[in-house]
């Protein structure tokens, strides 16, 4: 391919691009009441919405008026009244309104110029909002000063941002922890709440998506609704505006590939297949097949977690642990994708490289003497990223998994919120789901109890002020358990695309029971586990899905009973495995 050729190719991918983003996923403003309407002071009005949106105000008087008011908004509430010095990115905005007539009057603060620029060096162009919906910002609290009178309920409304299809129905999540259940809500309703813009953005403070963000969005977002389109919008937004670090490279092959698992729908990654190639970081390959990091790439692209703070003292090294447990993760996806493609050719040289490199990461960074791998070739340190993303990724020996599952297990949270849907992963997949459900419950401040009893309504960037001083109050890709629950406590996960056979496989913990309904692509799948004697669960799957459900097998148990009848089921390791047929509200028990 010549320059030209070159030029012409790029050219037109960035058209096709640009008219697919031009099809973004439908938003629009939903009006909301006041939940209650106070004074705190006798010159101050106080009005809560109970729980944070992007939004903006509508006054609707019921009289002529005619007068200038001031407007408060705050995301941060301290001693009864808005916080107008809240700590970071968290927000407080005023602005006045003038007042005329019953006419209905719209009021918002003016554009912030950090999350509405367009044209910013080394960094993508944030996202707009419509513009006939002037200025939306985040918060729940309102206070209004020289309103003349009784402010009444219906001359006040929160016009609140949010997917126009999304559906409070999809999903549900119910368990014996109460803890769990707030948990849950808390990070479902962030998913809602941070559909505002039509695409992943990471936050109040920048607008734009970030690769390893949006797949963190993505996982949840399908897990509380049906909508697949704004996870497909940031992906071809993210291909035109790439961000900076290492690891967030590979993540948009994770994006497509959960696209394809949970649509079916191998058509739409066809045209962008070729140009994820480029997310593979092969460039940076040695002559070993493991990724190489450069001096530049050891001092600010190879990322590991962030903020920095939360990278348990990681030692970067030329080669690097966690960096290439992301290439390896990512050419097994290629593999998958290529083959489903009918790519065979491709599909063989992915596999093959995979394999191959895989063998020479144990080989080179696997200790042998601690049972942990280390950060990287030229360092004998371990930390928990260069073991949590590993077992995430199925790249542990099999005979070290559970040592490695029971270490991290035993180090606790000493990660960030986004590297904690990793580590979640790799327990709950290896046996330490009890352990999995403590973390996210702990009584501690690196955990999402800890964001619960806070108060705040939408997950953070960060689990505390303190580990990041300029964290947002409405960060997605801290809702991991709006995923992590309902496809691995309820249990139901896509087992081949399109959920053609889904996997019922419920982790227990300590829980007695757990209940809830995964939306799918299909129709909604319901689940109902009791973790009695006998263990009894209840399964509703759509027509035309089948399923593979491996339930606990305790040391005494014969298998599985539908009503008095033995079914034909398998005994592998922990677990009775059987396969059920599209079935309505079957109930199976452990005897």
């Amino acid at each position: 391919m010549n320059r030209v050729t070159k030029f012409s190719f790029f050219v037109l991918t960035a058209i096709s691009l640009g008219m697919m983003l031009t099809q973004a996923a439908p938003v629009r403003l939903f009006d909301q009441k006041a939940v209650t309407i106070s004074h705190p002071t006798e010159d101050i009005i106080l009005v809560d919405f109970g729980r944070v949106a992007y939004g903006n105000i509508r006054f609707s008087p019921r009289t002529d008026t005619k007068n200038e008011i001031t407007l408060h908004f705050g995301e941060a509430f301290v001693d009864g009244r808005i916080d107008r010095t809240p700590p970071g990115t968290v927000r407080y905005a005023t602005s006045t309104l003038s007042l005329r007539g019953k006419r209905p009057t719209t009021a918002y603060p003016s554009p912030d110029f950090k999350n509405t620029q367009q044209n910013r060096i080394g960094i993508p162009p944030a996202v707009l909002t419509p513009y006939e919906w002037g200025v939306v910002l985040p918060f729940r609290w309102l206070e209004i000063e020289g309103w003349s009178g009784k402010l009444h309920p219906d001359e006040i409304t929160r016009q609140a941002a949010f997917s126009s299809t999304w559906d409070d129905n999809a999903a549900a999540f119910e368990s014996s922890d109460e803890m769990l259940n707030q948990i849950w809500e808390l990070c479902r309703y962030s998913i809602k709440a941070t559909s505002f813009a039509g695409i992943y953005v990471d936050g109040e403070r920048e607008r734009i998506p970030y690769e390893a963000d949006s797949y963190l969005n993505q996982l949840s977002h399908y897990a509380t609704d049906y909508d697949v389109q704004i996870a497909r919008d940031t992906f071809d937004r993210m291909m035109i505006h790439p961000t900076w670090p290492t690891e967030w490279a590979p993540h948009m092959i994770f994006m497509a590939h959960a696209d394809w698992m949970h649509t079916g729908q191998i058509d739409w990654i066809a045209s962008r297949f070729d140009a994820l190639k480029s997310k593979l970081l092969l460039e940076r390959a040695g002559p070993d097949g493991l990724i190489t990091s450069s001096e530049k790439d050891i001092k600010r692209t190879d990322i590991v977690d962030w903020p920095r703070s939360e990278r348990d003292d990681y030692v970067f090294t030329s080669t690097n642990t966690v960096v290439n447990a992301f290439h390896l993760q990512a050419l097994s996806q290629m593999a998958d994708m290529a083959e489903a493609l009918d790519r065979k050719d491709e599909a063989t040289a992915y596999r093959t490289r995979a394999e191959a490199t895989r063998n020479i990461f144990q080989e080179k960074l696997f200790n042998t003497e601690t049972g942990l791998f280390r950060d990287g070739i030229e360092t004998e340190h371990s930390s928990l990223h260069a073991n949590l993303f590993p077992l995430a990724f199925d790249l542990v020996p099999e005979t070290h998994r559970k040592h490695i599952a029971q270490w991290l297990a035993d180090r606790g949270m000493a990660c960030s919120v986004y590297a904690a849907q990793y580590l979640m992963e790799g327990l709950l997949q290896n046996g330490a789901d009890t352990k999995a459900l403590e973390l996210i419950t702990a009584h501690n401040d690196r955990s999402w109890r800890h964001m619960v009893e806070s108060g705040t309504t939408i997950t953070w960037e960060a689990w505390d002020q303190k580990y990041k001083p300029n964290q947002d109050w409405n960060h997605a890709w801290g809702a991991a358990p709006a995923n992590l629950l309902p496809r691995f406590v309820i249990g139901a996960q896509a087992m081949t695309p399109g959920w053609e056979t889904a996997l019922i496989r419920p982790n227990l913990g300590d829980l007695s029971y757990a209940k809830g309904q995964v939306p799918t692509p299909r129709g909604p799948i319901s689940v109902n586990w009791k973790n009695e004697k006998p263990f009894s669960i209840t399964i509703n799957l759509p027509e035309g899905m089948n399923a593979q459900v491996e339930l606990p097998a305790s040391p005494k148990s014969k298998g599985i009973y539908l009503g008095d009848k033995l079914l034909d089921a398998k005994k592998v390791g922990t677990r009775w495995v059987i396969n059920l047929e599209s079935a309505q509200a079957t109930t199976l028990e452990v005897r």
